[in-house]
């Protein structure tokens, strides 16, 4: 009798809709707060100087990324600093998308200066004044927690195209 193995794949849970939405509404709700780190060395400066402060950390690719070397070691060291802090990661495959929700959408996710946002990594950071009480947030948070208790911890999130 032969046995068939299958490696496991990404867990696919349901209402990944939902989550893709809850991740947009995060974003641009922090954004005008002032509490999103945009940029794979900003983000690292960030966690060094405040990692209580961060609540999510985004990690995007595309498939071209995917060959990057130095971006994945940046990938690696970067979540084994959130896993370390008890800071949420989360994975997403469309940093078109990506840029676009952080840039406003009619800027196609450009720097002031023109040049197009480092949107490989993101982090958002809780506004000072207040504690953050968002129920998207709340949703991305228990999310990331159900996948860990399936062993899946990065969750990888398709944002569609609108």
């Amino acid at each position: 009798m032969w046995l068939s193995w299958r490696l496991p794949g990404p867990v696919r849970q349901p209402g990944m809709d939902t989550v893709a939405k809850a991740l947009e509404e995060v974003l641009t709700s922090a954004l005008p707060q002032g509490c999103i780190t945009v940029g794979v060395y900003e983000a690292a400066k960030s966690l060094n100087v405040d990692p209580d402060n961060v609540v999510l950390c985004i990690l995007a690719t595309d498939d071209e990324d995917v060959k990057d070397v130095a971006l994945q070691i940046h990938f690696t060291l970067i979540q084994a600093f959130c896993c370390e802090n008890d800071i949420n990661i989360l994975r997403v495959n469309n940093t078109r998308r990506l840029a676009e929700i952080l840039g406003g959408g009619g800027g196609g996710g450009k720097q002031s200066g023109g040049e197009p946002l480092d949107v490989h990594c993101v982090l958002v950071t809780s506004p000072h004044s207040t504690s953050w009480k968002d129920p998207a947030l709340s949703k991305l948070n228990r999310f990331c927690r159900e996948s860990r208790c399936m062993d899946q911890w990065v969750p990888i999130i398709n944002l569609p195209e609108r």
